[in-house]
């Protein structure tokens, strides 16, 4: 998620309308909302703390493995299911509310504005409560008791942990503010060693590397529908990535949206509800096609009953189906393919404007490469960090499979119910293989979360090399130029854009960066030497490209 200050700029009467828009009907029904619990009987866990990374209570499970990834197994009836996950997680999920809250508190320092956007978030999300479903609401209200206390000025703990299931959707929506480039892809058939299907996929959702940290794999057994896993983070009972113990899998990549006027139902919601109650395709389209959702989305969905996998595109106007025909392959980028969007003139414009197209080549261009996938060579596509013909693009570029931002990766081999997820860093870490039917068997969570062991994917080489680390370098030096550059009174050392250029020569980032720099201390003729360099490099998107002619222009301006 990257830092803007579209808040800074937003008219007052914008500011007065919101102020106005809190003291309406739908915003105070919607602040006052809790479920109804009356239903479900709970029993407030006692939780054994076994070791300082290791908690239980009856069969649920909570640990922390030795490639850092925390494993959590619960089960029982909606409310219960939220007590146990907060009752194991609680210092887990206080610890990412923090990150996430000194997070926006980085974006909006400002204590009004921090009050005006508390109360845009009320009004935003007053019919969220609307479309989430009972159920669902009611594990929310048992996970939230164990929020932190500090955060109460924002919202009540149900609201806020209601709130965080859509930071994913409105945190899209508004880069449009942050844009997140995932990939995903399925093969089978003749595109696997073993004819069997195997899906991959990138979560490029990026809130700093603290909030990366704790990743969660939750292994869930609800009283109600079908057992599944899901890799997402402390507090959240939403799926991003998951598959359920029929082979069903889902994994979502946002597509271009509108700023949407107020919140539904949160994208991953509907996923969870597709992992909970679907055994197939059809059954997954049918839930997806009847809830209403507030940004645009892609959910590709896998099947071992079908053997096969498709697109769904969800957006608050449409609704699509890609299906490929006479191939066993499906690329999933950030663009819509299916024939509803076919005349979307937000989506063509995706298409021409963006990184999602070049990475959709890109994927053709590895599968050609790797010719018949098996997990191992599924690893190394999430993995690559080239561009087009093997072009070097520089280190974070979006353009790159890898663009080293993940949250994280996952491998599915859905007919074997078999799941590989990715330790940090990023995606270069070991992948740790789990089989959902050793897992979900009734055996000890501690058991059978080490099955499938030897099974797993190596870390890549590349996380222990110099290149890396200098990459690791380049992201700090980047954040100090930033502020130097904010900073007019602020001035570098010498050699410090040569050496920060070095980190990571080949992205044209660093060159645009210190061609601001120099601009915003009046050096024109250094600053234009920075932007035509950056100009001979892959830039990401046409509006970078065109933001950097820009300056170029307005630097020789100043030379005239």
């Amino acid at each position: 998620m990257k830092k803007n200050n579209r808040l800074a700029t937003v008219p007052w009467g914008i500011y007065f309308f919101l102020i106005l828009s809190l003291i309406s009907c739908g915003v105070s029904k919607s602040v006052r909302h809790i479920p109804d619990i009356s239903a479900y009987a709970v029993e407030t866990p006692k939780v054994n703390k076994i070791n300082d990374s290791t908690f239980s209570f009856n069969q649920n499970y909570l640990t922390k493995n030795k490639q850092q990834l925390w494993e959590l197994y619960i089960k029982g009836n909606p409310l219960q299911l939220g007590y146990n996950n907060g009752a194991l997680t609680q210092d887990l999920m206080q610890r990412q509310e923090e990150i996430f809250f000194s997070k926006v508190e980085g974006f909006v320092p400002s204590k009004f504005k921090q009050k005006i956007l508390r109360g845009f978030l009320k009004w935003y999300n007053r019919k969220m409560y609307l479309n989430v479903r009972e159920d669902y609401q009611t594990e929310l209200y048992g996970l939230s008791r164990y929020s932190s206390d500090q955060y109460n000025f924002i919202a009540p703990k149900y609201l806020r942990s209601l709130y965080l299931h859509g930071a994913h959707d409105i945190g899209h929506a508004m880069q449009d503010l942050a844009m997140v480039g995932c990939t995903s892809l399925a093969v089978w058939n003749e595109n696997t060693e073993d004819g069997d299907l195997l899906i991959g996929r990138n979560f490029d959702f990026y809130v700093g590397d603290d909030f990366a940290k704790n990743k969660l794999i939750e292994f869930v057994e609800p009283e109600t529908g079908i057992p599944y896993m899901s890799v997402s983070w402390p507090g959240m009972i939403g799926v991003v990535s998951g598959m359920n113990k029929e082979g069903i899998t889902v994994t979502i990549n946002a597509g271009k949206s509108k700023i949407p006027l107020t919140a539904k139902t949160p994208i991953s919601l509907v996923t969870r509800e597709i992992l909970q109650y679907a055994k197939s395709i059809d059954e997954a389209v049918a839930i997806a096609k009847k809830r209403k959702v507030f940004v645009s989305e892609s959910i590709l969905v896998g099947s071992a009953h079908d053997r096969n996998a498709v697109i769904i595109e969800v957006s608050p106007k449409n609704f699509g189906v890609y299906k490929v025909e006479n191939t066993s392959r499906v690329f999933c980028t950030n663009h819509f393919q299916s024939e509803a969007y076919k005349e979307d003139k937000r989506n063509q414009k995706q298409i021409l404007e963006s990184h999602s197209e070049y990475r959709y080549e890109k994927l053709q261009e590895l599968l050609e490469k790797k010719k018949k996938l098996n997990p191992e060579k599924m690893a190394d596509i999430l993995r690559d960090k080239s561009g087009l013909k093997d072009r070097k693009i520089g280190y974070g570029n979006e353009k790159a499979i890898n663009q080293l931002l993940a949250h994280h990766a996952v491998i599915f081999s859905p007919e074997k119910k078999l799941v590989w997820v990715s330790s940090n860093p990023y995606q270069l870490g070991e992948f740790v293989c789990y089989d959902l039917n050793e897992v979900f068997s009734g055996k000890k969570a501690s058991e059978s979360f080490q099955a499938k062991k030897a099974l797993n994917i190596p870390r890549d080489p590349f996380a222990d090399s110099d290149e890396f680390e200098n990459y690791q370098v380049s992201k700090v030096m980047s954040e100090d130029l930033n502020t130097a550059t904010d900073d007019k009174d602020m001035t570098l050392a010498d050699n410090f854009i040569p050496h920060y250029q070095a980190m990571n020569p080949d992205f044209w980032l660093v060159y645009y960066q210190s061609g601001k720099y120099y601009f915003g201390k009046n050096e024109w003729l250094k600053a234009k030497g920075e932007f035509e360099k950056a100009l001979t490099k892959e830039i990401t998107t046409v509006p970078d490209r065109k933001n950097v002619e820009k300056y170029l222009k307005k630097t020789l301006k100043k030379l005239k």
